[in-house]
């Protein structure tokens, strides 16, 4: 028989029965804060992870590899420039400096004389459709700085040849595969990127000044040291020579028409046909 009597024992289970559903409040609590603050942890992370979907993602500008200034006598050289697509040379979006335009949407007082849109050249045939002088818009507004400058003195610009494809280049390669007065169309002529021109001296009347030689004249009398010519057509080279340089283009030793533009070595050889490039 148990010592406890059943009053006591009533107590006894009593007390066991309280202490039990203390322990399950406790429980229960614990429970309650522990789900609590997993909810809270999982909610902070799902709007951090949102936001961070939501941010812009920063683009990498590659650096432009470019080559520095020749000064070269041939105008053929080899070059890495950024690649700009051909089709859109021409567009809007393209920064003004960048872009194909046509020289007369720029200033319309430059004469022109595009001798590869007529037979009046060394490769006696007309392989140009028009007469375009189309340039790189940062080489076009100096040239028209050139001309405006020497309309000052009553004299202007005469251009024989701006931008010419590179199909073009490959043709003349053939005829006069020289590098001192073609460029190798395998390297690239400065012409073929937009940023030389073929020019001369014209006067208030449009008559050309005397030089050296005439265009496209193959021999070391068109050199710029040559000591040969007459005194008139050193002086009349020399006055181009001097306009040109003043608004940064750079002579070739070897042809006294012959000026690159300053950067030309940024803009890419293209291909591009006339008619692809606006008025």
């Amino acid at each position: 028989m148990s010592k406890y009597c059943p009053y006591t024992l009533i107590q006894i289970a009593a007390v066991s029965l309280k202490q039990v559903s203390l322990r399950s409040s406790w429980s229960k609590l614990i429970t309650t804060s522990l789900t609590i603050c997993f909810l809270s942890t999982f909610l902070a992370v799902f709007v951090l992870c949102q936001s961070s979907e939501a941010a812009p993602l920063t683009s990498f500008t590659a650096p432009m590899t470019t080559l520095a200034q020749t000064t070269s006598d041939s105008e053929a050289v080899p070059s890495q420039p950024f690649a700009t697509p051909s089709q859109s040379l021409a567009a809007s979006p393209l920064p003004f400096d960048a872009r194909l335009v046509d020289i007369r949407s720029i200033n319309t007082k430059i004469a022109l004389d595009i001798r590869y849109a007529t037979t009046n050249n060394f490769l006696k045939g007309k392989v140009y459709p028009v007469a375009r002088c189309v340039l790189r818009g940062a080489a076009a507004r100096r040239l028209s700085q050139v001309q405006d400058d020497l309309a000052k003195s009553g004299l202007g610009l005469k251009v024989y040849d701006c931008y010419r494809p590179l199909s073009v280049q490959k043709q003349m390669w053939q005829i006069k595969p020289d590098p001192r007065y073609v460029a190798n169309p395998a390297k690239g002529s400065r012409h073929n990127r937009g940023a030389a021109v073929d020019i001369t001296l014209v006067d208030r009347n449009g008559k050309e000044l005397e030089m050296p030689t005439g265009f496209d004249d193959f021999t070391e009398k068109a050199h710029r040291t040559y000591k040969g010519a007459s005194t008139q057509a050193k002086k009349n080279s020399k006055q181009l020579e001097d306009a040109m340089k003043k608004y940064g283009f750079i002579p070739l030793a070897t042809e006294w028409w012959h000026f690159d533009a300053p950067g030309w070595d940024k803009f890419s050889i293209l291909d591009v046909g006339f008619g692809e490039i606006p008025s």
